[in-house]
């Protein structure tokens, strides 16, 4: 999808309106326009006050790279592929490395409210998997949302790269913190008093291994779409 700058709406007749999340999202009949603005709801439909348009996007289809029409939910499907397959790829580096696994075991066991040692292999292999694929579709989430606001560059494969980039570079960076900063304490028990500091390192590494194989697989993919 490809911004075309700073646009501006006015709620047309017969369109409903409401507030989400601070944001105002209108349906109109070609498609919903998620907006900014500080203007108010007045009888379910926006007031006259100008708005500012984050991103349009037409009801099935959004234009990427080379002008194709791909389909949003067939683009995050993609993206939720893409996110398993990243986390299949973090396999290798985790096992090789001591502390590897921990964060699939810590994981686990915050889901299931117990400590680490008591996770079954199987079920932290699951939990970390499943959690790839979670991870991929908030990638492209993110890209709809960069590609709204940010120039697009290059096309690469299927994407824009500028959006690709930065949406890849961001959920590798979420990836690792959400973890490090926020599961690790919380589920962590003696492995956070103990070994903080090498988990998080080993994560680091695998981490990063996930944002280059959403870098890779997404372009890859969406070409052949």
């Amino acid at each position: 999808m490809r911004s075309t700058g700073n646009a501006i709406a006015r709620s047309p007749t017969g369109e409903t309106s409401r507030r989400v999340s601070g944001a105002f999202l209108t349906l109109a009949d070609d498609g919903y326009v998620l907006v900014f603005s500080a203007s108010a709801v007045s009888g379910g439909s926006l007031t006259g006050t100008p708005l500012s348009v984050l991103v349009a996007v037409a009801p099935g289809q959004v234009g990427f790279g080379g002008g194709t029409g791909v389909g949003v939910g067939r683009f995050v499907l993609v993206c939720v592929a893409c996110g398993l397959l990243g986390a299949a790829v973090m396999d290798l580096p985790m096992m090789k490395q001591e502390d590897g696994f921990t964060p699939a075991y810590v994981a686990a066991a915050l889901l299931r409210r117990t400590s680490p040692g008591e996770v079954p292999f199987r079920e932290a292999v699951v939990v970390h998997h499943a959690t790839g694929a979670i991870a991929g579709g908030l990638y492209g989430l993110a890209f709809l949302l960069f590609a709204a606001v940010l120039p697009a560059g290059a096309v690469v494969g299927g994407v824009e790269a500028v959006p690709h980039v930065a949406a890849a570079a961001g959920i590798a960076a979420f990836v690792y913190g959400f973890f490090a900063h926020v599961v690790l304490p919380r589920a962590g028990r003696r492995i956070y008093e103990e070994r903080a500091t090498a988990v998080r390192g080993q994560w680091l590494r695998s981490a990063v291994v996930f944002g280059v194989v959403i870098g890779v697989a997404v372009p890859a993919l969406t070409s052949v779409l």
